[in-house]
């Protein structure tokens, strides 16, 4: 079976660099790597309203900077289909037959959607269509035959949730649909970067993270900023580096070769972590450092980007085409569903041809 690859992000605003490790960076290597599959990044605007239904102008304006970032990062349409969730409206149909393989007790128990209805603190205003986006997640999976889903572990309930409707579907209709397969982080370290204000979750709604396109100064000054280990409050004092925002970004982004660039002084992050724990070593020292790796990682993505700025009319001839495409592989889907479900009334030629026969002996 042919490899098929689907993943996606929400347009509710710019990418971070959380974005960028968690998600985007794998996308490259896969898009390089795995030459023989078909690869599809959906701009999950469907998605985004289901708990921004009161601003849908933030998801129309977000399109284009998700877009923007996809191309900074090296995300290349001539490898992968990028489009846009909304202009495949086979994916609400699938969505529709699959609510009814899917009861209400099982979507509250989701440990995914609990925890994301808890941070959004809905209480008793909970959206319909919130609840239900696992189903919709699973109509975007199979809609393109996806057999590999890149995610993190809190997103597992969610592939899981897909498999079940695949296997209820299958057994019901026949052998229809694909079930997918995880792809998790080969390494823990950086799959979640946590906020600048030492928050677990990096978010655009906390205001903690540093964006792909984010101007060198607004990046120093959010790092200088950045919270620490809250105990280290003078140079000599010994500091703690497990959970210090600082060090797990430098754990994520620091070369060796860094060292000699910017901090000559040592030659690893090893000996930097020493003198830290040990005292003698201040945190605007660490955070100059810090700094210093972030601009050389971000300075080519915001050029990139700030190229493709000038190429608007192109980029959403891109997000055009590859709707156009994903519509189509999605139709073919539809069509197969309708099919095993004995709903493709018009094209069931022993269904019309039987119901003649009945009726013409009447």
């Amino acid at each position: 079976m042919k490899q098929v690859i689907l993943t996606g992000d929400r347009p509710t605003g710019k990418l971070h660099i959380g974005h960028y490790i968690g998600s985007i960076r794998k996308r490259v290597e896969l898009q390089n790597t795995y030459n023989d599959a078909d690869i599809f990044i959906m701009i999950a605007d469907s998605q985004a309203i289901t708990d921004n239904a009161h601003n849908v102008e933030k998801i129309r304006q977000n399109i284009i900077e998700v877009a923007l970032d996809y191309l900074a990062c090296g995300i290349d349409p001539n490898k992968v289909t990028i489009f846009i969730q909304s202009q495949v409206p086979e994916l609400c149909e699938l969505t529709f037959y699959y609510l009814n393989l899917v009861t209400l007790s099982r979507l509250q128990r989701n440990p995914t959607i609990k925890a994301e209805l808890k941070m959004r603190d809905f209480k008793n205003s909970i959206p319909v269509g919130f609840l239900t986006y696992p189903i919709s997640q699973a109509a975007d999976i199979t809609a393109f035959n996806a057999t590999i889903v890149p995610v993190g572990e809190d997103q597992l309930p969610m592939i899981e949730q897909t498999r079940e409707i695949v296997r209820s579907f299958n057994s019901l209709y026949g052998d229809t649909l694909v079930e997918p397969t995880a792809l998790l982080p080969k390494v823990k370290v950086g799959s979640r970067l946590p906020g600048l204000d030492g928050k677990m979750k990096m978010s655009k709604s906390l205001n903690n993270c540093i964006y792909l396109s984010d101007h060198p100064d607004d990046i120093k000054k959010k790092i200088m900023s950045m919270f620490t280990d809250p105990n280290h409050l003078r140079v000599e004092d010994p500091g703690e580096v497990e959970n210090n925002p600082v060090f797990i970004y430098l754990d994520v982004f620091c070369k060796d070769e860094h060292f000699e660039s910017f901090l000559p002084d040592y030659h690893n992050l090893n000996e930097l972590k020493a003198h830290y724990k040990s005292g003698g070593l201040g945190d605007v020292k660490v955070k100059k450092f810090l700094n210093n790796i972030i601009q050389a990682e971000l300075a080519p993505i915001r050029e990139r980007r700030n190229e493709s700025e000038k190429h608007i009319k192109a980029i959403f001839d891109i997000l055009n085409a590859g709707s156009k495409k994903a519509k189509n592989v999605a139709s073919d889907t539809v069509n197969k569903v309708k099919k095993a479900m004995g709903i493709d009334y018009f094209s069931d030629v022993d269904l019309i041809k039987g119901q003649i026969k009945k009726y013409t002996k009447l």
